[in-house]
This record gives structure tokens, C-alpha cells and sequence, in this order.
């Protein structure tokens, strides 16, 4: 059996079960393919934020970069595809990121504050998976690939988190994020059967 080898994250309220780590290394190449999808979405939320709240400079300005990394990971996964010829299709999600998005409180300014508090838990998770995969896949090029991402994402959920932390106070970030990370390892208590970065 394998086990989670990596510390805790210190938002994530869970860590990974370690039965994830073992369907997912059973199944790079549908871990490949989501990851595809992960990434073009990542890229996708952030520039939603720009169009949502436009006037936010800092935000705009991180949130920019962020995407452009995203799309740049995108394109980095999907050159992993065609090595191992799997053609890009769409995959059917797992319900954590709906889930978590039904947890977004739907006026503002809650729903600005839950948005970010929530793509800083998703980039949190996915950088504790990442280095799951890079300390567990028995493919040493495709382990050294996951393990140069796990940075990347250390970075976004870390700007996340400071974007929350400039527009409200510290009290209401740290007490909502706390009730959302208890919920984003409820979400995960049952892993889903197909694999999935967040399944």
C-alpha cells in the first residue's frame, strides 16, 4: 500500500488518500489527459476573474501571468500526449470542482472572496498531487516533469491566497477559508472512480 508521502499542505484540512496515489499511477495516461484539461481550465479561471473584476489592478496584473504559465503547462502536458499518442478529448470531470464552486456564496463581495479562496484550495491540491505523482510514478522523465510543475503551483496558490488577503481582512479570509477547506476534504472523502487529478 502505498502511503502520502509529502507534508501536509498547511490550507488543505486532509491529505491525499493514498488509494488516489495508486489509481493514478495505474493510469497515467488518463491522469495525462485530465491534466490537459486541468490546465487549459486553470488558465480559463483566472482570466474569468480579469473579466469579472477588471478594475483590481494587483489582480489583474498576477492573475495575468497566471494564465499565461497555465496555458504554457497546457501546451507542456499536451506535448506529453503526443509522445505517448494519446489523442486531446474532452474527459468527463469529477464532481470536486462543481462542488466546490456550489460552496461560492452568489453575492458580492462573498462571491469575489469565495472564488479566490477556492482557486487557491484547487491549486493547493493539485500542487500536493503533482508531488504525489512525482515521488510515486515509476516513469522517471514523466516523475521529473511532475515534479517541475509542483513549484508553479505552490506560486498560484500562494497568490491566491495574498490576492484574498489584499482585498479583505485577515479575520474574514482566514475564518471563510477554513470552512472551505473543510468542505474541499469532504468533497474528496470518496474517491471517485475514474482517475482524475482531483478525483
Amino acid at each position: 500500500m502505498l502511503t502520502n508521502e509529502l507534508p501536509t499542505i498547511n490550507i488543505l484540512k486532509q491529505p491525499t488518500n493514498p488509494a488516489w496515489v495508486e489509481l493514478a499511477i495505474s493510469n497515467l495516461d488518463a491522469i495525462l489527459l485530465d491534466h490537459s484539461q486541468c490546465e487549459r481550465k486553470a488558465a480559463a479561471s483566472a482570466i474569468n476573474f480579469m473579466f469579472r473584476y477588471p478594475s483590481n489592478a494587483k489582480m489583474v496584473k498576477e492573475l495575468t501571468k497566471i494564465a499565461k504559465e497555465e496555458l504554457e503547462h497546457f501546451e507542456q502536458v499536451n506535448q506529453w500526449l503526443e509522445k505517448r499518442n494519446i489523442p486531446l478529448r474532452p474527459v468527463t470531470p469529477p464532481p470536486y470542482g462543481a462542488k466546490l464552486k456550489a460552496q461560492i456564496r452568489p453575492n458580492e463581495p462573498n462571491r469575489f472572496l469565495d472564488s479566490l479562496l477556492i482557486s487557491a484550495l484547487i491549486e493547493a491540491r493539485s500542487h500536493e498531487r503533482l508531488g504525489l505523482l512525482a515521488a510515486h510514478c515509476p516513469e522517471p522523465e514523466l516523475a521529473k516533469f511532475y515534479q517541475g510543475l509542483m513549484a508553479s503551483e505552490a506560486r498560484h496558490y500562494g497568490i491566491y491566497w495574498v490576492l484574498a488577503d489584499t482585498y479583505f481582512d485577515r479575520e474574514i479570509v482566514m475564518q471563510r477559508l477554513d470552512e472551505l477547506s473543510i468542505a474541499e476534504s469532504e468533497i474528496l472523502a470518496t474517491l471517485y472512480y475514474e482517475p482524475r487529478i482531483h478525483s
